[in-house]
């Protein structure tokens, strides 16, 4: 993790990547770290839980005692291989697979975790796309409509699911992204998305104070997740968070904490705020 000028083996995929083709695989746990009971007894529901920033979430709340649901798209293979890794840790996972740019099974998503294990406590909408244009023009409407249904319609959908479970005390956090506050020149309609959540977070937060249940979110810099190589080609997906002020694309293990605390007692006063594990670049606002 002290690595300087840090550069990725060229390679590419296609969305929505898969860890199993990754070189090297992204970096999702600690094995060293063990658990103290933050979650116990607790239910959480991960859209994208299957790799990357979803994965080490998935596996460091089960190894703080949570029963963890994963949402997922078609990643079988990822999926599989993190339920496998939370079950090495006395964790229970269900993996749910589906489409959450369809409002039907965003529904179904969240019934079916409440289903299996009776209750919901937490829930951690992470899961996004993006598609790389150099140009405005470029962004076609197909993948313009794509990138909002994934990235932040879908929110809304499992949120409106949800409120039928989560009781007082619920923490709901969701992924947003540096771009949201610096922008991005080729992600524009990605970094459009991430701005709306946390304008969806900090408004969700307001509306469901008379509830008890905390809204907040989370906005990684440049990690790397399957997305990168199947979203960029293989020059740029080899500097991957090279130009970050510590110079290095950050793994999803050491996201996985930030969402850890927005889950547990010890951030019980906050509620419409965004953390930042970025590598270091200055956030205002």
């Amino acid at each position: 993790m002290e690595d300087e000028k840090q550069t990725f083996p060229p390679q590419e995929q296609r969305l929505p990547g898969s860890e199993q083709k990754m070189t090297p695989k992204p970096v999702s746990d600690n094995p060293s770290y063990k658990g103290t009971g933050k979650l116990d007894n607790k239910v959480v529901l991960i859209t994208g839980g299957d790799s990357g920033i979803g994965k080490a979430v998935a596996i460091l709340f089960a190894k703080e005692g949570a029963k963890v649901v994963i949402g997922y798209l078609n990643e079988h293979d990822d999926a599989n291989e993190t339920r496998e890794l939370i079950e090495t840790y006395g964790g229970e996972a269900l993996l749910i697979p589906g489409d959450i740019a369809d409002p039907i099974f965003c529904k179904e998503l969240v019934e079916q975790a409440v289903m299996h294990f009776g209750k919901l406590d937490i829930l951690i909408n992470n899961a996004a796309e993006q598609h790389d244009a150099k140009r405005l023009e470029e962004i076609s409407a197909a993948n313009l409509e794509r990138t909002f249904r994934v990235n932040i319609l879908s929110m809304f959908y499992i949120m409106q699911a949800a409120l039928a479970y989560l009781k007082e005390g619920a923490a709901i956090i969701n992924t947003t992204s540096v771009t949201a506050y610096k922008g991005s020149p080729e992600l524009i309609d990605y970094a459009a998305t991430k701005g709306a959540i946390v304008a969806f977070t900090r408004s969700l937060s307001i509306n469901l104070e008379d509830r008890g249940i905390r809204v907040n979110a989370v906005a990684p810099g440049p990690i790397w997740t399957p997305l990168i190589p199947a979203s960029f080609d293989a020059e740029k997906t080899a500097h991957h968070g090279a130009d970050s002020p510590i110079k290095r694309a950050g793994q999803p293990v050491e996201v996985a904490h930030s969402y850890l605390f927005l889950a547990t007692e010890g951030s019980t006063y906050m509620s419409g705020q965004v953390l930042h594990p970025n590598g270091g670049t200055v956030i205002n606002g």
